[in-house]
């Protein structure tokens, strides 16, 4: 697939007011507000030390968390964080498109940055819309006039279709920022140049992401086989007539997931032998690893995938060509039943076939097993995982419709 778009390498930034799409969307302490963790903050430093060098003067939009949620903040903790990564100031205005902020935007010197106040404190920011509605909100309306460019390089959001995300775009010369050139070069790449054996290695609690994955992928016979895991592994168990007890049947039951049951039946048979799925389980038995065959499945929960699984899937990856992998095998945050996720990824990182990882929860754990293996982990979960399946992503649409312009 052919892919155009403009990258900061187009636009001359001196002496120019750059806006800048960033997701540094991190895990936060509800009690003390502290960041947990600030891997994408590290990630984005890249695009944002570059346009600040180049004489802009940067204006970063970002996330956190979403309304109803516990960890719906202020970014005045990222703007700290930021800093420290920078290791220079990174300013923070509790504003984003009032009075307030502009003011502050058009006193900026060259070199300067502001990190503006999380866009999702802002009604309109939640509501997925067509780019040209989003064009219309006070957002884009208000800062357009204060900015000269747009560079987005929220990967990681780019299958939602936002104003900050895709509005910009319409009314400013718009580009990619690093982290964004670098994801769609890499997955474009590796969709476009699938070598085979190719295998999916689908897992998580994710399980609408998966299954349309899997559909899309089996239907245009890209892939070879289909590792599944976690809560995926448990529905399609289930739709194999395994016995995955009340406990597992109640936990898929209570998040609206029975329907994925009727269609992992119609997927097994429609593609028979493609879906693999686990020979053995680890349940979790007085907060203890306790491994059984499929047979015989106690009626406890299911946290892990067993020992015979997890060599039979490490076979199948060390002989294939090309490997994408989403989602943990299992609870891996728990004492215990990290092992197939850990197994799964270590056989990613020795197979010679390229890899891809996407990101969440999986990409973290690679992260911290500090993996050398593997080809490219993505940043973007939801994101990487619609563009496997074949899905428009809305902020890459609209960053190529402005090099047609």
């Amino acid at each position: 697939m052919s892919l155009q778009f403009f990258t900061i390498d187009d636009f001359d930034m001196e002496n120019k007011t750059v806006l800048v799409r960033v997701d540094i969307n991190s895990p936060v302490d509800p009690n003390s507000g502290t960041i947990l963790d600030d891997t994408r903050m590290k990630l984005h430093a890249q695009t944002i030390a570059e346009i600040s060098k180049k004489g802009a003067k940067t204006v970063l939009l970002a996330h956190q968390s979403r309304p109803g949620k516990n960890d719906f903040t202020t970014m005045e903790e990222h703007s700290k964080a930021l800093s420290n990564i920078l290791k220079r100031s990174v300013d923070y205005i509790d504003d984003i498109f009032g009075s307030a902020a502009r003011k502050k935007i058009k006193r900026m010197d060259n070199g300067d940055i502001l990190l503006l106040e999380n866009v999702r404190f802002y009604s309109e920011e939640i509501l997925n819309r067509e780019p040209s509605e989003q064009v219309k909100t006070h957002m884009v309306q208000k800062l357009s006039p204060v900015a000269d460019y747009f560079i987005n390089d929220a990967f990681a959001a780019a299958h939602r279709s936002q104003p900050s995300l895709v509005g910009f775009a319409l009314t400013l010369p718009s580009g990619a920022g690093r982290v964004m050139e670098n994801e769609l070069n890499s997955l474009y790449s590796a969709v476009d140049n699938v070598k085979r054996p190719c295998v999916y290695v689908l897992g998580g609690v994710k399980v609408d992401d998966s299954i349309m994955v899997m559909e899309n992928v089996l239907k245009n016979g890209s892939a070879d086989y289909i590792l599944t895991t976690g809560l995926v592994a448990n529905i399609f168990l289930w739709a194999s007539d395994v016995n995955i007890r009340k406990y597992n049947r109640k936990f898929i039951e209570d998040r609206g997931y029975c329907d994925f049951v009727k269609k992992g039946k119609q997927m097994l048979k429609k593609f028979k032998g493609k879906i693999k799925m686990p020979l053995d389980v680890a349940v979790c038995v007085d907060d203890k690893r306790e491994e059984h065959k499929i047979k015989d499945i106690p009626n406890q929960p299911i946290f892990d995938i067993g020992t015979e699984t997890i060599k039979e899937y490490a076979k199948i990856i060390r002989d294939a060509k090309t490997i994408f992998a989403n989602g943990p095998a299992g609870v891996f945050e728990k004492e215990g039943f990290s092992i197939g996720t850990e197994d799964i990824l270590n056989a990613i990182a020795s197979s010679p076939g390229y890899s891809i990882i996407g990101g969440g929860h999986l990409a973290a754990a690679a992260s911290h097993m500090g993996l050398s293996g593997i080809n490219h982990i993505s940043s973007g979960g939801g994101a990487s995982i619609n563009l496997l399946a074949g899905e428009k992503l809305p902020v890459v649409e609209v960053l190529k419709e402005v090099t047609l312009k």
